[in-house]
């Protein structure tokens, strides 16, 4: 996709660099244990079975990306068109806890990291879909919410309008 290559806003929710030497040093001190409490066992096994497993799971929990181009909001797999993103809000510290928790929606898009503590609500206007809004960690709210913006304004002309202004 031609049209698709300018991207606005691209970021992907990885781990805190320092869990890594954490959890392999953990990883390490666990195939010590089962190293020296099984007899028998090759000693280095635990460790060649243990430590991919850690650096495996570290990247799968990082895995997701957060992007707009010049045609959608992408958030993993899923994909929101610019010209159904309504109101974007931006959530900090409280603000998170308070939307995930009572008041969050049951039909709600989530994609929430806790080692990322600010997101975006962006509210869905597509009358067809049943979500109403979609709640999506990021490091860099304002930058989101801006890029949604300004995506969605450089957007309007070919698009039908959207039924809400995208700022908040």
């Amino acid at each position: 996709m031609a049209s698709a290559d300018r991207t606005a806003f691209d970021e992907r929710l990885t781990v805190p660099l320092w869990w890594w030497p954490i959890a392999l040093l953990v990883a390490s001190g666990l195939a010590v244990e089962i190293g020296l409490g099984v007899p028998g066992l090759v000693t280095w096994l635990p460790f060649t079975i243990l430590l991919p497993a850690t650096v495996a799971l570290l990247w799968w929990a990082g895995r997701i990306r957060v992007r707009v181009d010049a045609e959608e909001f992408r958030v993993d797999d899923a994909r929101l068109p610019l010209e159904c993103v309504g109101t974007v809000e931006v959530l900090r510290d409280s603000r998170v806890r308070d939307a995930l928790s009572a008041q969050l929606h049951p039909l709600a898009f989530v994609i929430q990291r806790p080692w990322v503590r600010s997101a975006v609500r962006v509210e869905v206007v597509d009358d067809e879909d049943p979500t109403p809004y979609w709640i999506v960690s990021t490091r860099r709210p304002e930058r989101l919410r801006d890029a949604l913006t300004r995506a969605e304004t450089d957007s309007d002309s070919p698009r039908r309008e959207p039924s809400s202004s995208a700022r908040s």
